[in-house]
């Protein structure tokens, strides 16, 4: 089994740390700085495999040039090469490589960034999703390259792995989307108490991460676009009556989040 252990950064990043029990092999995914790794590599006496990176944006991978060192594997995908620092493995959708013994699996998820990447391992039980910048807590990234038709594809496509996938995101943003959240759902019961669940884990200094796939297609207004109770918020904030299309009702809700 795969440990994954939160490396906190700058002021709300995760650096995920992976490693196997007794074993002084790790990877990291998007060590947006090196210190908190480096750090941790030195109290726990670990050895730095390789890398693996979602996508280009420098609090993911700002990092890595202190990191590289002779034998450290870089992964990223194929399509934003020219942007992110050096990679020995490129890679694009259906890809699938080996992690720490565990195949990982490459999907395109594009919305945050054109060329954003999730990296995914089948294997484990329950599965491990770790997923950027696309995917968070009870949200998803603002579109800074993609369209809202992207984003939403690239959700509704996570939203077929399994439920009891676990969801590694690369911030701690999950109170403020949660507040946004019961905005758009006042009277979701999941929601409301996964909010005071969240509350206590942030009160006492721990991370609301993982989550669980289930559980953000419980509570996630970006994954529940096509249920009455978002289309009808996604309708009154856009005094829009009859928007009922997925993906508008997505691009309303984004554009609602944006403003909040």
């Amino acid at each position: 089994m795969l440990d994954v252990i939160p490396l906190p950064a700058f002021n709300d990043n995760y650096i995920w740390l992976l490693r196997l029990r007794g074993d002084q092999r790790c990877w990291v995914v998007d060590p947006g700085e090196a210190a908190p790794v480096q750090r941790y590599l030195q109290t726990h006496d670990l050895k730095l495999e390789g890398i693996l990176l979602t996508h280009h944006h420098a609090d993911h991978t700002g990092g890595v040039a202190d990191l590289a060192k002779p034998g450290v594997t870089i992964i990223g995908s194929l399509q934003d090469v020219y942007r992110l620092p050096p990679l020995n493995l490129q890679v694009t959708a259906g890809d699938r490589f080996q992690v720490l013994g565990n195949t990982v699996q490459v999907l395109e998820i594009p919305g945050h960034t054109l060329g954003h990447i999730a990296f995914y391992f089948p294997e484990q039980e329950p599965p491990l999703l770790l997923c950027g910048d696309t995917l968070f807590a009870a949200g998803c990234g603002r579109l800074f390259e993609g369209t809202p038709e992207q984003m939403h594809a690239s959700l509704q496509s996570l939203a077929q792995l399994p439920d009891s996938t676990q969801v590694f995101a690369a911030h701690e943003y999950t109170l403020k989307n949660l507040e946004f959240a019961r905005q758009v759902e006042p009277d979701n019961a999941r929601l409301k108490a996964r909010q005071e669940s969240c509350q206590a884990l942030r009160a006492d200094q721990q991370p609301t991460l993982p989550s669980s796939l289930e559980l953000e297609k419980a509570t996630n207004p970006f994954l529940r676009v096509a249920q009455p109770s978002v289309m009808a918020a996604a309708q009154k904030y856009s005094s829009n009556p009859d928007l009922q299309e997925a993906t508008e009702v997505f691009a309303i809700i984004r554009q609602w989040k944006d403003s909040a």
